[in-house]
């Protein structure tokens, strides 16, 4: 214990010797802060509120004192006066330290710096600080600190607190948007004995009573689909899905990800469903539609450009798609692997390194090569290429979608082709799945939006660690 917990607890101490309870009970009425501040009236004096937060300022003054209380809403200024709450409770006053949790009763008034004050009748302390918070005007700036300590960051920075109310704010709103279109929103299995719809390294774990391992979902695919085969025509899902792999500014390996299926629609109808529900997010939070990210500014203005996978590959890799000479070039030149492996992979490779980058305007990138999309139905003019688009915002995948392949033949063929090759990491097939769409599945379209990508550019947070509250980090 150093000498400044230390300093806490012998407080804490003489709070109870005083007959003081340092861990306060129920605390009713109380007001949110940003409630008392909306009530004040300046033609009144005797407007009662009471409130409740944490002391993140104090300033005492021989026999009065100001200090500001934070909660979750905002932060509020309250006077002290020994006068007016007696001998008894100004001594309790002494044994309070920033951090603390006070309630807080009296009328409001405006002081001569103009702002809005709650002059104390009576305060309480509802929970002691044994641990000093970070320095006032800095709060906690260790970005590391800042992760495994959530709960410090949350009270100390005002703007983090406000992204993660921002975030609450966009999932309701998403649900709000897909409830109104008829959509319904399902649960289906996090654990399952086969890892399917997409392609991603699971995590592995064992149930002991049927002795069986089981994967962590990589995603929620092929059981939506079931629902769509047993008459559920708009479902969505809104939950995790956890994948094995890298850690970055843009990935965590446990990741919430929206993902919904409409009957009798196609890749066209999610574009237009996508771009419905992101500008009219955009709108809510910011009025317009042009919004900060980093050092850039990301114009949101529909309609977005949509543009192929082999247009935006001749534009910016100066590539042909039908050139395998060209491609294998250029794939040298930027130092990827060319041998076992063919065009269609030889082409999204170079797309990630040449093209994703410039992609920082909402794009639409549309038909993909067949072979890298097997739950996909291909192009009708051209069966080589699969009726998908990605979408990029601000040079990242928020959004992936397909007309969503219901030949349960086709079906079959194409994921059987998979087993054994570097994309199948089981082994196994899904045969519940082939035998739900013999029954016949609906032509649909298919919509995953990478929820907390989406929350990073609609908050200006350049770190999915920043749109996580407690993102997955190294022990120490």
């Amino acid at each position: 214990m150093d000498k400044f917990e230390q300093e806490r607890f012998d407080k804490l101490q003489k709070l109870r010797e005083s007959g003081i309870e340092p861990y306060g009970k129920r605390y009713d009425n109380t007001q949110p802060i940003k409630s008392v501040v909306e009530c004040f009236v300046a033609e009144r004096n005797d407007i009662k509120v009471k409130t409740a937060g944490r002391i993140s300022t104090m300033r005492p003054h021989g026999k009065t004192a100001f200090l500001d209380i934070r909660d979750w809403t905002g932060k509020m200024q309250v006077y002290i006066k020994l006068d007016k709450v007696g001998p008894e409770k100004f001594e309790m006053f002494k044994l309070l330290d920033l951090g603390d949790i006070v309630g807080v009763e009296g009328v409001l008034f405006k002081t001569r710096t103009g702002e809005i004050t709650i002059y104390a009748d009576d305060f309480t302390i509802l929970a002691k600080s044994l641990l000093m918070p970070p320095e006032k005007w800095h709060g906690l700036k260790d970005v590391e600190l800042r992760h495994r300590q959530r709960y410090v960051d949350l009270f100390t920075n005002p703007e983090v607190m406000e992204t993660f109310l921002k975030r609450i704010k966009i999932m309701k709103h998403i649900r709000m948007f897909l409830d109104e279109r008829s959509f319904v929103e399902v649960e289906t299995p996090m654990m399952q004995s086969i890892p399917g719809g997409a392609v991603a390294r699971p995590f592995i774990t064992h149930h002991n009573a049927l002795d069986i391992d089981l994967y962590l979902r990589i995603a929620p695919e092929l059981y939506l689909k079931r629902l769509l085969v047993g008459g559920m025509e708009r479902v969505y899902e809104i939950n995790r899905n956890f994948r094995n792999e890298g850690i970055s500014t843009r990935h965590n390996p446990e990741f919430t990800m929206m993902e919904l299926y409409q009957a009798y629609s196609d890749y066209n109808g999610m574009m237009e469903l996508t771009e419905s529900l992101i500008t009219s997010l955009v709108k809510e939070l910011y009025g317009g539609y042009e919004i900060p990210f980093g050092e850039r500014k990301i114009n949101m203005t529909p309609p977005w450009r949509r543009a192929t996978f082999c247009e935006l590959l001749k534009e910016h890799g100066g590539v042909s798609f039908e050139d395998e000479e060209s491609l294998i070039r250029k794939s040298k030149e930027l130092g990827l692997e060319t041998k076992g492996v063919d065009r269609d992979n030889m082409a999204n490779n170079i797309f990630e390194q040449v093209v994703e980058h410039t992609l920082c305007n909402p794009t639409f990138v549309l038909d993909y090569p067949t072979s890298i999309c097997p739950l996909t139905k291909a192009c009708e003019n051209d069966p080589h290429f699969a009726q998908r688009f990605e979408l990029y915002i601000a040079s990242m995948e928020v959004a992936n979608s397909y007309s969503e392949l219901n030949d349960a033949i086709e079906q079959d063929k194409r994921l059987r082709d998979q087993l054994g090759t570097e994309t199948d990491v089981t082994g196994k097939l899904d045969e519940d799945f082939l035998t739900a769409l013999k029954y016949g599945m609906p032509p649909a379209g298919g919509l995953g939006i990478g929820i907390d990508r989406l929350i990073m550019i609609l908050t200006n947070n350049v770190s999915i660690r920043e749109v996580i509250l407690f993102p997955l980090l190294k022990p120490k």
